[in-house]
């Protein structure tokens, strides 16, 4: 018993050295940051978190060190920023973005991951300056990776993805910045409805001269799938069953795709295109009553010259 209890003396007193040292080194550490030498805090910190693991009188001192330890590599990653070694920089970051997520600091994550980001988008800056889109993707595809709502950035991707041909991917991430509600997105994500627009007409273009009508009636169910009041979708999408005249698709999608468009003009060209589709069924008051709820734009004296004939 007296030798078990000796045992037993000598073991507290290893713990209790075992904490003395570990609060030793935890002082080296918080020296170091307060004097801004976060490479010298950090691997103290290490230290401090990795021989206290496992002792409870060291627990306070080791939660400090996993709160303080990303932050020091936040801080290099300033100071290379600063320098513009960008390299040194994206490491840090992403050292101190890996290190909060593991320790459940998602604050200190998201600002570590905003910075990744940043330097990505400086990074591919050039690459997509000079029309290098292939390059400039995949060093963005990197940024947006560490942080979504880098806006300006993801507009970049989106562009550079539908400059190399890849319509869908770029729509995805357009989609994505466009449906940001935060008044401080506003302008991203009006853009980025801008540029839907822009390069989906641009597709729908490219298959209306191949006669490919099949071709954007699947391009238009894929976004549709993705979100079905998609109003431009829903227009090309009746106009191209409309060029193959299969008029029955017409006049069983033309009132759902008038009711999702918010531009009075494209509510008229829907219900012309219905009012068509009735008139070649030989369904004279539906086509009567189609006609004449187009009221705006181009397509007001094509109705008017319809109904004319209709009502003679």
């Amino acid at each position: 018993m007296k030798k078990l209890f000796v045992s037993v003396v000598a073991l507290l007193a290893a713990v209790s050295l075992s904490a003395q040292d570990v609060t030793a080194i935890y002082n080296e550490a918080a020296a170091a940051f307060g004097a801004k030498d976060f490479a010298g805090a950090a691997a103290k910190f290490e230290q401090v978190i990795e021989q206290g693991l496992d002792s409870e009188e060291a627990a306070s001192l080791v939660a400090t060190a996993k709160t303080t330890l990303p932050k020091c590599y936040f801080m290099m990653g300033g100071g290379a920023i600063r320098t513009k070694n960008y390299d040194e920089a994206l490491k840090n970051f992403t050292k101190s973005a890996e290190l909060a997520e593991l320790y459940g600091d998602m604050s200190q994550m998201a600002k570590a991951n905003g910075w990744v980001a940043k330097i990505y988008q400086i990074q591919g800056g050039d690459a997509f300056n000079n029309k290098d889109y292939a390059t400039a993707a995949g060093v963005f595809e990197k940024g947006y990776k560490a942080d979504p709502d880098n806006t300006a950035m993801a507009l970049n991707l989106a562009m550079s993805y539908c400059e190399m041909g890849e319509y869908e991917k770029g729509m995805d991430i357009y989609e994505a910045v466009a449906a940001k509600t935060h008044p401080k997105y506003a302008d991203d994500a009006a853009k980025a409805k801008e540029m839907i627009a822009l390069y989906t007409n641009n597709k729908v273009a490219t298959l209306q001269a191949a006669n490919d009508f099949d071709g954007i009636i699947a391009m238009a169910d894929a976004l549709l799938a993705k979100n079905a009041e998609n109003a431009l979708a829903q227009k090309v999408r009746l106009q191209a069953y409309a060029s193959k005249k299969d008029y029955n698709k017409v006049i069983e999608l033309g009132e759902a795709a008038a009711k999702v468009q918010t531009d009075p003009e494209d509510v008229s060209l829907m219900y012309l295109t219905l009012g068509a589709a009735y008139n070649a069924k030989e369904m004279k008051p539906q086509a009567i009553e189609a006609f004449r709820k187009v009221t705006a734009g181009p397509a007001v004296e094509s109705a008017k010259a319809a109904l004319a004939e209709l009502t003679k």
